[in-house]
């Protein structure tokens, strides 16, 4: 029986185009390939190949096939590994939606509510979920420095309300420092979400979920040597601390996991998500929510996968099926 192509889609169009690459090699060497032909696949706006023994093959966005030796290759299904647009925020979801091609990630809603970070959290606030006050600031609005001190305080997360790995982010000490960050975080989204400063230890649980189990991780816990877990922390060992299982108490545990599981749900997400939190006293504060996690060396989700003493490849076969199951 002939192996089934597996795009392995990373690329995009922001700054974490480094992180994504990353992530391809990492899901390339996960993905079993005594029973699937995976193949990268780099998109970006100058242009979409499949890379085979180190050639670009121009993809055709009619049906997202190449020629390969006068033969034309098509695709059983797609990894998206962008972070970022457009692979994260639902656009290329709604293209692959379009011709009818299996991708192993969430839907296009809840991956652009997700990537839009103030609206996930005002969303999710709704269902009872804790998140930090915070305000959104539109590019070309005005702003007023005292009123977001007078609402959130200081210090207070300055960082783009789309995008992740950490760009783009500062935690403003004074007064002096809010107009800086904000501009800066303008840098790499349109809109800016100022978040309240909660203190705590961040925490970070990962699952996926097919048609017939659920599986959450063992959630990791993460002790930045830097000011907050940031670009430089959240790929750079030396910076960072990252112990999986977390030391909590099991009752903790639990209610992360069922938070987490409960997010996963609301949001319909699909395949592997990872959920971030800050523990505060007795309070858990959702972060953010990730429907298109890392899968580098360093990142969470292989962490978590050896911590629970499961095999990376026979998960990433079972999300492979499953979401050829499901088109």
């Amino acid at each position: 029986m002939a192996k089934k192509n597996i795009a392995v889609v990373y690329g995009g169009d922001s700054s974490e185009i480094v992180v994504s690459r990353k992530s391809a090699q990492g899901v390339l060497s996960f993905i079993d390939n005594n029973k699937y032909n995976a193949i990268p696949v780099l998109i970006t706006r100058e242009k979409w190949v499949a890379e085979v023994d180190n050639l670009e093959y121009s993809i055709s966005k009619d049906d997202f096939s190449f020629m390969h030796k006068n033969e034309k290759v098509s695709f059983d299904c797609a990894y998206i590994t962008i972070h970022g647009t457009p692979g994260e925020d639902g656009k290329l979801q709604g293209y692959f939606d379009l011709i009818e091609l299996p991708y192993t990630s969430s839907g296009v809603l809840p991956a652009s509510l997700s990537f839009n970070k103030f609206a996930c959290n005002t969303y999710l606030k709704g269902f009872g979920v804790s998140v930090a006050d915070s305000l959104l600031i539109r590019k070309g609005t005005e702003f007023s420095v005292d009123h977001i001190i007078e609402k959130l305080g200081l210090p207070c997360f300055i960082k783009p309300n789309a995008g992740g790995s950490s760009f783009g982010i500062t935690k403003a000490k004074q007064i002096a420092d809010i107009t800086p960050s904000i501009q800066k975080a303008f840098e790499e989204s349109n809109e800016v979400i100022i978040e309240q400063f909660i203190k705590g230890q961040e925490f970070t649980c990962g699952l996926y979920k097919t048609a017939d189990k659920e599986t959450l991780l063992p959630i990791t816990e993460v002790i930045s040597s830097n000011e907050f877990f940031d670009f430089e922390a959240k790929y750079n060992a030396d910076k960072v601390q990252e112990i999986t299982p977390a030391r909590i108490p099991e009752k903790t545990s639990d209610r992360i996991k069922k938070i987490t599981s409960l997010i996963y749900d609301i949001l319909g997400c699909k395949g592997i998500a990872r959920v971030d939190y800050i523990l505060s006293g007795n309070s858990i504060f959702l972060l953010e929510v990730n429907t298109t996690p890392g899968m580098t060396p360093t990142s969470f989700i292989p962490q978590q996968i050896e911590a629970a003493g499961l095999n990376i490849k026979d998960i990433f076969t079972e999300i492979i099926e499953d979401s050829i199951s499901r088109n």
